[in-house]
């Protein structure tokens, strides 16, 4: 379809200047067309099935980390047998020497936590952090338990000498002591013959 131009001049005063008029007649003539848009649905999104990707995400390295449940039902708020602040605590490492110590504060940060145990060793106060979800702690023990309830929630006061507990070696060895009797017990009841004073036949 050709496009009919129609150009009109007009003449001025001054001859140099023109009025040049263009109409399209093509704009005019075309059809009105109303097409459809097509829409697209949107993406499937993960936000329905992970509405905490962060908090999946730490249980997913919990459950790899910890695969009995031995260490997340130790330092749960809602065990009544949980491990708290007071407590002299016993860690046992993969690669180390096991540290014992009152634990004075606990984190709980999830995949994070951790427990810092407090120790006098040459007469020195000495302070560790452990993360109780850590590969290189082989397992976390309650030596002894605190007889009243801490009423706060980190016993910084216990750096000061005045509340400072001083060594916890003697009551680590006791317990270890009572827990090597308990096995030695236990092994001559299964089936070990105890061995006693002959009696000398008349």
């Amino acid at each position: 379809m050709r496009a009919n131009l129609m150009v009109s001049i007009v003449p001025a005063e001054d001859s140099l200047s023109c009025e040049q008029t263009v109409v399209d007649d093509t704009l005019a003539d075309a059809p009105i067309v109303n097409r459809k848009i097509k829409a697209f649905p949107p993406p499937s999104s993960q936000a329905s099935v992970f509405k905490d990707p962060v908090a999946n995400l730490e249980a997913a390295q919990i459950a790899i980390l910890d695969p009995t449940g031995a260490r997340t039902t130790l330092f749960s708020k809602t065990n009544r047998e949980a491990a708290k602040v007071g407590d002299i605590l016993l860690v046992r490492q993969k690669n180390g020497d096991p540290f014992a110590g009152v634990c004075i504060n606990i984190r709980r940060r999830g995949v994070d936590s951790g427990i810092l145990l407090r120790n006098e060793l040459t007469r020195v106060g000495v302070e560790m952090w452990y993360k109780i979800y850590s590969p290189n702690v082989e397992g976390i023990e309650v030596v002894q338990r605190k007889e009243k309830r801490a009423r706060r929630a980190r016993l910084t006061y216990m750096r000061k000498p005045k509340h400072d507990m001083g060594s916890v070696q003697n009551i680590v060895l006791a317990y270890q002591r009572s827990r090597l009797g308990a096995r030695a017990g236990g092994r001559d009841d299964k089936g070990g013959k105890k061995k006693g004073k002959a009696k000398n036949k008349k």
